[in-house]
C-alpha cells in the first residue's frame, strides 16, 4: 500500500513571518493525518530556516539545487547545503525549471542522482504542454521524459523517488486534468517504470497529480488507482485549502 504525499509547493511566495503563520494555522487543522498521510511544505530558500522547527510532523523540501557538491555556480545551492538546513525533500524538473531555465532532461538528471546519493527523497516533475496533448504525445513526452531523467538509477533505489506528473497547461490556469486523464498519464508513467525498472519496483513509486488542484476535486483525483498524492502550487498558499487537500488523502 502505498503511502499517499501531498507537497505544498509555494514557489517564490512567502516571508519567512508568513511562513511561520502559515504552520501555526496549519497544523491543528491536520493534527493525526500525518500518520495516515506523508505531508510536505516546499518554500522558497530564504523561509526553510524558520520553517524547519516550525514544521511539527510536516517535512520540508527544498525547490530546486545544483548536481555539483560546490563549486563556482553563484546562485545555486548545493545537496549538503539544503542537508544542513534540515530538508528532506527536493523537487526536480519543474516545467517552470524547464520553461524558464532551460533545463533538460539529462541535467535533472545529474540532479536527481545527486539528491539519491545524498539522502534526500527527489520529487521528479514531468508532463506535456498543451500543444503536445493536442497533438497526442502525451505518452512519447512522458516516455522520453522518465527515460532520460532517470537513466542510470539503480532499480532499487527507484521507489525512493516520488514523480509529479504536471500537465503544463494546467499549472495555474485554473484548467485541470480530469480524473480520467490524470489516471491515464500516471499509468502511463508506472507502465514506463515497469518497462525500464521491474514491475516490483514501479508498483512502489508515489506518483503525485500537479496541475490547479483544489479541495473542490482534489478527492476525487485521490481515489484514482495510481494517483498517490498531490504537489500543490497555488492552493498550497493558504493554510485553510491545504490542509482540505491533505484530509481528502486521508
Amino acid at each position: 500500500m502505498r503511502k499517499p504525499i501531498i507537497a505544498a509547493n509555494w514557489k517564490m511566495n512567502k516571508t519567512t513571518c508568513e511562513a511561520v503563520a502559515f504552520f501555526e494555522a496549519l497544523l491543528p487543522k491536520i493534527s493525526g493525518t500525518c500518520e495516515q498521510v506523508e505531508v510536505v511544505v516546499i518554500p522558497p530558500f530564504t523561509a526553510i530556516a524558520a520553517c524547519r522547527p516550525a514544521a511539527g510532523g510536516v517535512g520540508i523540501g527544498a525547490q530546486n539545487m545544483h548536481p555539483e557538491p560546490s563549486g563556482a555556480f553563484t546562485g545555486e545551492i548545493s545537496a549538503s547545503m539544503l542537508l544542513d538546513l534540515g530538508v528532506s525533500y527536493v523537487v526536480l524538473g519543474h516545467s517552470e525549471r524547464r520553461a524558464f531555465f532551460g533545463e533538460s532532461d539529462h541535467f535533472i538528471n545529474q540532479k536527481l542522482k545527486r539528491a539519491l546519493a545524498s539522502g534526500l527523497t527527489p520529487i521528479l516533475c514531468v508532463g506535456e504542454t498543451l500543444e503536445q496533448r493536442d497533438a497526442g504525445e502525451v505518452a512519447a513526452v512522458l516516455d522520453r521524459q522518465i527515460s532520460g531523467c532517470l537513466a542510470d538509477v539503480e532499480p532499487s533505489a527507484l521507489p525512493k523517488v516520488v514523480i509529479a506528473y504536471e500537465p503544463v497547461w494546467a499549472i495555474g490556469t485554473g484548467r485541470t486534468a480530469s480524473p480520467a486523464q490524470a489516471q491515464e498519464a500516471h499509468s502511463l508513467i508506472r507502465t514506463k517504470l515497469s518497462m525500464l525498472f521491474t514491475k516490483e519496483a514501479a508498483e512502489q513509486v508515489r506518483i503525485q497529480y500537479g496541475g490547479s488542484v483544489k479541495p473542490g476535486n482534489a478527492r476525487e483525483l485521490l481515489a484514482c488507482p495510481d494517483i498517490d498524492g498531490a504537489l500543490v502550487g497555488g492552493a498550497s498558499l493558504a493554510a485553510d485549502d491545504f490542509a482540505a487537500i491533505v484530509l481528502a488523502a486521508g
